[in-house]
């Protein structure tokens, strides 16, 4: 049996840093961001009893193992634990964006992973459960410091406004216009940065703080809630470009390392190049950078910053798909206890 399945990265809005369950568990929280047609691949399949390894993993370096505890990928060493793994595979990760760059890459990963060891076994799963149990595995599993937004986005896929509470999460699609969601997706550019970094270690930076920010992270929310308003209202979409910019500032004073120089200057020559707003993808520190720019100054704003990849878009609403599903080989029928010369029978795992 094969599996394929494709799972989107995401752009943030307004929002983040409320979806930390220290913060949200508390004071409530809220986030509007979408998904985008730039996807995580993870493909899956049984392993035939062939090969001296039991369970080969190939993303930027190739792993052959005998046993889930010799995996060295924590996310997949996790998956394959919480799914009581007992049969020897293979999984390929391919991402059309570079992973700590601020666009969801490991929860998209965790997200997909999920995904497709439940179609190999042959499960039904629904969105809900995919986020909740990926959040549990990035959070109290691997305990990386974690929002909830983007296994949520990863699973459900769309723009979205999602709140968040002590007891429950809420996922609510914008039901925007075509002809409004278009304007909203034209009027944003994507770059990417060059600078690699880890969130979670940006994100400590003030976690661990985040009732010091009390009041920079209750106008993050009101941030939310106004820039639904500019939306759904039919207000001048520039109005939202001005609001990133707002919001940007704002987010600049929850930590030293949500930004540094080189960042800054970008921001600024896009600003002094027509672009009325913008941010760092994810917590910040580098990865891709997002501006709002009327379509009419973006051609001088790529001209500006020609050194940076430029990386077109448009907005997703899918969210995690297996996109092939070929059942016919999954070597049910082969004896897998028989050792064929040196090779190593598989074994039942603990």
């Amino acid at each position: 049996m094969m599996i394929i399945v494709r799972t989107p990265f995401r752009i943030s809005f307004f929002g983040g840093g409320t979806d930390y369950p220290a913060w949200y568990e508390t004071h409530g929280g809220a986030v509007l961001a979408t998904t985008i047609n730039k996807y995580c691949y993870i493909t899956c399949r049984y392993l035939p009893p062939f090969f001296e390894h039991r369970i080969r993993i190939v993303y930027s370096r190739i792993e052959n193992c005998q046993e889930i505890d010799e995996i060295r990928h924590p996310a997949v060493r996790e998956v394959l634990r919480y799914m009581k793994m007992d049969r020897g595979l293979e999984i390929h990760h391919d991402g059309d964006l570079p992973a700590r760059s601020g666009i969801g890459s490991s929860s998209s990963f965790t997200v997909g992973l999920l995904h497709a060891i439940y179609a190999l076994k042959g499960k039904i799963v629904d969105k809900e459960t995919l986020a909740k149990e990926s959040i549990y595995i990035e959070r109290d599993v691997l305990n990386e410091t974690v929002g909830s937004q983007d296994q949520i986005l990863a699973a459900y896929g769309g723009l979205n406004h999602i709140t968040f509470g002590a007891d429950d999460v809420i996922v609510k699609p914008l039901t925007l216009s075509k002809t409004r969601s278009e304007e909203l997706n034209s009027h944003l550019m994507l770059f990417y940065s060059g600078i690699k970094r880890t969130a979670s270690s940006i994100a400590e930076t003030f976690v661990n703080e985040i009732d010091q920010k009390k009041k920079n992270l209750e106008r993050m929310m009101d941030f939310v809630k106004e820039g639904l308003r500019i939306l759904s209202g039919g207000e001048d979409i520039e109005k939202f470009g001005k609001l990133l910019h707002e919001a940007w500032l704002l987010k600049r004073e929850l930590s030293a390392k949500v930004t540094n120089p080189f960042v800054d200057e970008l921001y600024e020559t896009a600003r002094s190049a027509g672009a009325l707003g913008g941010k760092l993808l994810g917590a910040g520190g580098g990865g891709f950078i997002l501006f709002f720019a009327p379509p009419d100054r973006q051609p001088e704003i790529r001209r500006r910053l020609k050194n940076l990849i430029y990386v077109p878009f448009a907005f997703e609403y899918r969210g995690s798909q297996i996109i092939f599903h070929d059942p016919r080989e999954d070597y049910s029928d082969l004896d897998l206890n028989r050792t064929h010369n040196h090779i190593r029978p598989f074994r039942e795992l603990d």
